[in-house]
Order: structure tokens, then C-alpha cells, then sequence
């Protein structure tokens, strides 16, 4: 039988002891608490990148002049909750007297140490300090519960706070029913706004509350405050991962810090845990910049194939070619303001090699070659994107920018044809010009030419020929020839059948159209006659009744010859000899052609008019 002894308390209660061979138990390990939620802000002075909000707060409260309602407003993870539960805390924050200090009883945003109420504030659980989740709560019954909640008084705190997240989920019913006690609330009542979508709230209740809008954190910001956690953590990094992470995290504070939770996970399987930028870059899916750098030397010298094989070992390594073009695109940017403001990057959130070899890039490249570069990459990323073979879609545009670094601007192009058209025919210096100031191609610039270079310079300039005259209009059948010569037929059909002249002017059309006449005509016509004479037409409509169209006047002297043909006796003889012929067309006879030399002259033609096309007959009775 097991040996348990039971003994007696002093109370008289039975306790149970444990048996002598039995180990002693460990205490429950506490779960892990994310990094994000370890280091959360307690006070004002720990938030990181809002100095303008912390000193608005800080003189407000100092002078007494708290407000009844704030709204915060900024991107994912830049503090808008946890500022809220600062607010709170100051709302509320009591020390009790102790020794020669006094006590604190009245609102202040320096709270060196916990309060009465802190503790509860800061782990969401004070019966005064009320969160709600807008998106889970959007209806007007939710809003007439905090309105008859507001009424009565904090149970143990002084001030009663609403912290509503995410406030713009409410419904239009719950924000009107909010207007009333939002503007004039009870004196122990104050509100907390915190929404991503400003614009999405109504300008009736965000004229009601102070707005602060809260930045994206620096890059070095970020960094440092990524340093420091590691050290309390004990985990070594290397800077460059440290700035890998914090350029993904792209301004936020809880991206950077569950990013480094990822990162610390990813790359330690042993005490102490040491991450490494590879490390971190084979998490995130980048790309080493170094080799992003050189990717873009080389689609900017034209080396295509050089460029494919690089981004193939890109992929094969783990990096997105969507993210690829991205960092591309990024690297653009970073050229282009190192070449126009060389001093805003030089702030730590770049590393050494970046800066050195963007500022070559800076000085070889021009603005116009780096702008369509970027055009090219930001409509090459949609491409990616969208394509189920991303990687095939990113070799196409590294082709495109390969084949496109090279060649001249509009303007340089421009400059160089009148340039080659004000130089006489065959007397043309074959001396190379040199590079307008500033323009400096940049196959020259690097070195190299692109295959788009090499093949327009290969093909010989045409020889220009003299420009033909313009036209010149007399009368509307000359329109409607022009329109024939330029190739135009559907406008020269509308003008034959749909349009009827009413007033021909030079520079200036009246026309009445038909009721099936097609609404552009009109504009069309504007357009092809300023481009085909070089003159700005006017054409207008009018409401008169105008001359036939021309296709009328064609069918009307149709069957006047039809009918002069009749009465011709030479035609009635031949009608009534063949019974059952009909004349289908009438057209003009065709001039004799001229005697050949030496020969007998050609007979004349009796007639001026043929007839075609006879239906045959059976002359058989």
C-alpha cells in the first residue's frame, strides 16, 4: 500500500501530503508573448516616431485643456491602439501619496510609474475603460448602449473611457445616433477613435473630435528601435537584416516586430540565436541587393542574356520575380532621388555599397531614361502579377528594358531627325555630333550599347523627299475626291449618300444630313480636313434643305442617259431585233486610241455611248 500521510493544518483543515518519493512538481511555463505585445508602448514617452502628437498631448493636458473626444487615424501597427490605451491611462492615471511626494490625482500624461488603475488599463480589462471593435459592432443598438452606459458615473476610476476601433465599420444609423452625446457628452465621459480609413468617417463626427494622424516610422527610426529589442532579447543581427526587415515592414511597427519574431525563429535552432541577412532574405522572398544592383547594370548595358541568368539564380534561390521588379523598381527610385536630392537618402536606410554604386548610376543616367524605367517596371509588375507564369513575364521585361535602355528620348529624337533634315542631301558632315549638355546616351555613359542601339544604327537614314503640296478645295466634289485619294472610305461614302450641301465656302462647310447619317461625320470631317490641308476648317449643320446628295445626282443622270439611250433609233432597232434585252449600264465610250506610226489612222467611233452587257436571246422561232 502506498505510504500517504495526511496531516492537520492549523485551522483544523485536512491537508493532504504528498508521498515522500514523489518529485517535486514544476510550476506551468507562462505562454510566449509575442514581441509585439512584450514591447506595446505603456507611455508616451516609449512611442517611437510621433514626437508632433506626443508634444500636442503633453502641453494640452499641462494646461488642462483635454479634450472631450480624439480620433487617431494612420496606417496598420503605427500605434493608434495602443495610444488610445495611453490616453486612458492618462484620463485616469492616481498615485497615492508616499513619504514627501505628493499625491497625483488629476490628468497628466507623465506617468513614470503604474497607477491605481494602470495595470487594468493596459491588460483591457477596467469596467471604466470600454473597447469595442467596431467591425463586430456596427449597428445602432451598440451605439444606444454606450449612450445609455454614458449617463451614469465611472465605477472607480475618474474618467469614463469609449475606445472604438476601427470606427469607420459603423453603420450611417449608429454615427447619427452618436452626434448628440459625441458633442456634448457628460463631463466624466471621454471618446477614443482609432480608424485605418479616415475618409470613410463622416465629416459630422470628425468635426467633433481633435484628429492626430499618426506617421509611418522611419527607416533608421525603425531600425534602432530593432536594435534595442534584440539586445534586451539577446539575439544577435546583422545590420543588414536588420534593414531588410525594416524596409518589408514598410513604416509599421508591429509588421517590424512580428517580422523579427519570424526572423529570430527562422534563423536560431541554438543558443545564442544569431540572424543573418541570408537568413532573412531567404524568409522574405528578396533578393541580396548586391545582385539586385548588378541585374540592373547589366538590362541597363543590354546584356539580355547576362540579365536572365542572373534573375534565374534569383528564383532558384527562393526570390519572387514579382518582388524581384520590385526591389528593381526600388532601386530606381533610390538612383533617382540620389540624382536630384543627393542628401535626402543619406540617413542610414541604406547601406554603404548602395549609396556609393547608386551614385555612379546617378551621374551616368538622365531623368527621362530612369522615369521610363520605372514606367517600364510599374507596368512590367501588373504583368507578373497577373500571369500564371510569373517568372517567363519578368524575362519579358527585363527584354522590354533591355531593348528600351538605350534608345533616345522624344526629345533627342526630335533634335537629331531636324537635325539631320537641315543638313543638305549628299553634302551632310559624316563627323559625329556630339551628345546634347546633359543627355549623354547611355549605352556611352556605361559603356555599352543595347541591342535596340546597335540595330537602329545599323539601318541606314532614309533619304527625305520633298514634301508634297497641300491640297487645295474649290467645290465639295473635291472633298469628297480627297477623301478617296487619302484612303478614307468610309467618310467618303458618308459624303456621297448621308451629306447634302447647303453652303461651300473656303475654310467653311453648311451640310444637312440625313436622318440615317452617322453623328460623327461631322467632327470626322473637322478633323481629316485640318490634317489633310494643313487649314482649320469649320463645318457645320444646317437645317436647310440643302442640294441632292452626290449619290443622287449620280442616279438621277443614270437615268437621264437611260433614257436618252431609248429613244436613240439605232438602240430601239436593236431592242426590238432581240426580244427580252435590257440596257443594264451607260458609260462613256473610250477615246480612239492614237494611229502607230506609219499606219492607216484608226477608224472613228459613230457613237459617244455604248451599250453593255445584253442579255442574249434564243432567236430560234
Amino acid at each position: 500500500m502506498q505510504d500517504d500521510r495526511t496531516d492537520r493544518t492549523e485551522s483544523g483543515e485536512a491537508e493532504l501530503a504528498l508521498p515522500i518519493t514523489a518529485p517535486a512538481e514544476k510550476a506551468p511555463a507562462s505562454p510566449y508573448l509575442v514581441l509585439a505585445r512584450k514591447y506595446r508602448p505603456a507611455r508616451f514617452e516609449d512611442l517611437i516616431g510621433q514626437e508632433a502628437m506626443v508634444r500636442t498631448l503633453s502641453n494640452a493636458f499641462d494646461l488642462g485643456r483635454i479634450h472631450q473626444a480624439y480620433i487617431l487615424t494612420g496606417v496598420r501597427g503605427v500605434g493608434k491602439t495602443t495610444t488610445a490605451r495611453i490616453l486612458a491611462r492618462a484620463f485616469n492615471y492616481e498615485l497615492p501619496a508616499r513619504g514627501s511626494e505628493p499625491a497625483i490625482t488629476r490628468p497628466t500624461i507623465h506617468m513614470p510609474e503604474l497607477g491605481v488603475h494602470c495595470r487594468a488599463i493596459i491588460e483591457s480589462r477596467h469596467v471604466d475603460v470600454i473597447e469595442m471593435d467596431a467591425a463586430s459592432h456596427t449597428g445602432i443598438d451598440d451605439v444606444r448602449e454606450i449612450i445609455a452606459n454614458a449617463q451614469y458615473r465611472p465605477m472607480s476610476a475618474r474618467t469614463k473611457v469609449y475606445i472604438i476601433d476601427e470606427v469607420h465599420m459603423l453603420s450611417k444609423q449608429a454615427f447619427n445616433g452618436l452626434l448628440k452625446t459625441l458633442e456634448e457628452p457628460p463631463e466624466h465621459v471621454r471618446f477614443v477613435f482609432a480608424t485605418t480609413e479616415i475618409e470613410k468617417v463622416p465629416v459630422t463626427v470628425r468635426s467633433r473630435c481633435q484628429r492626430f494622424d499618426l506617421r509611418r516610422i522611419e527607416t533608421k527610426v525603425l531600425i534602432d528601435h530593432l536594435a534595442k529589442i534584440c539586445t534586451m532579447e539577446a539575439v544577435g543581427i546583422e545590420p543588414e537584416a536588420l534593414l531588410l526587415i525594416a524596409r518589408a515592414a514598410e513604416g509599421s511597427v508591429r509588421d517590424a516586430l512580428s517580422l523579427l519574431d519570424q526572423a529570430i525563429a527562422h534563423g536560431g535552432g541554438a543558443r545564442p540565436v544569431e540572424v543573418t541577412a541570408e537568413s532573412v532574405q531567404s524568409m522574405l522572398g528578396t533578393a541580396d541587393h548586391g545582385r539586385i544592383i548588378d541585374l540592373f547594370e547589366l538590362v541597363m548595358h543590354g546584356k539580355i542574356s547576362e540579365a536572365l541568368t542572373g534573375i534565374d539564380a534569383l528564383y532558384e534561390c527562393g526570390a519572387d520575380p514579382a518582388q524581384v521588379l520590385v526591389e528593381l523598381a526600388d532601386f530606381v527610385h533610390l538612383v533617382t532621388r540620389l540624382k536630384l536630392v543627393p542628401a535626402a537618402v543619406q540617413d542610414g536606410s541604406i547601406t554603404p555599397d548602395e549609396a556609393r554604386r547608386g551614385g555612379e548610376l546617378a551621374e551616368a543616367l538622365s531623368i527621362p531614361v530612369l522615369t521610363r524605367t520605372w514606367q517600364l517596371l510599374l507596368k512590367g509588375l501588373e504583368d507578373v502579377k497577373d500571369s500564371p507564369r510569373p517568372l517567363a513575364a519578368a524575362h519579358m521585361v527585363l527584354v522590354r528594358l533591355a531593348y528600351a535602355a538605350d534608345l533616345p528620348t522624344p526629345d533627342e529624337a526630335l533634335r537629331k531627325l531636324e537635325s539631320r533634315l537641315a543638313e543638305p542631301l549628299g553634302g551632310a558632315s559624316s563627323a559625329p555630333r556630339p551628345p546634347a549638355q546633359g543627355r549623354e546616351p547611355l549605352g556611352a555613359a556605361l559603356g555599352a550599347a543595347s541591342p535596340a542601339t546597335a540595330a537602329v544604327a545599323a539601318r541606314p537614314l532614309p533619304t527625305t523627299a520633298p514634301s508634297a503640296p497641300l491640297p487645295r478645295l474649290s467645290c465639295f466634289e473635291d472633298i469628297v475626291a480627297l477623301a478617296g485619294q487619302k484612303r478614307d472610305p468610309l467618310l467618303k461614302r458618308a459624303l456621297e449618300r448621308d451629306v447634302r450641301l447647303v453652303r461651300f465656302e473656303p475654310l467653311r462647310i453648311e451640310l444637312g444630313l440625313e436622318p440615317g447619317c452617322a453623328r460623327t461625320v461631322v467632327q470626322d470631317l473637322t478633323r481629316r480636313l485640318t490634317e489633310w490641308t494643313g487649314e482649320r476648317w469649320m463645318v457645320v449643320v444646317s437645317n436647310e434643305p440643302g442640294a441632292p446628295t452626290l449619290k443622287e445626282r449620280e442616279d438621277a443622270a443614270a437615268r437621264a442617259a437611260a433614257e436618252d439611250l431609248h429613244a436613240d433609233p439605232l438602240v430601239r432597232s436593236v431592242l426590238a431585233t432581240f426580244p427580252g434585252a435590257e440596257i443594264v449600264a451607260v458609260r462613256p465610250s473610250t477615246p480612239p486610241e492614237p494611229a502607230p506610226a506609219g499606219g492607216a489612222a484608226a477608224e472613228p467611233h459613230d457613237g459617244e455611248r455604248e451599250v453593255f452587257e445584253e442579255v442574249p436571246v434564243d432567236l430560234d422561232p
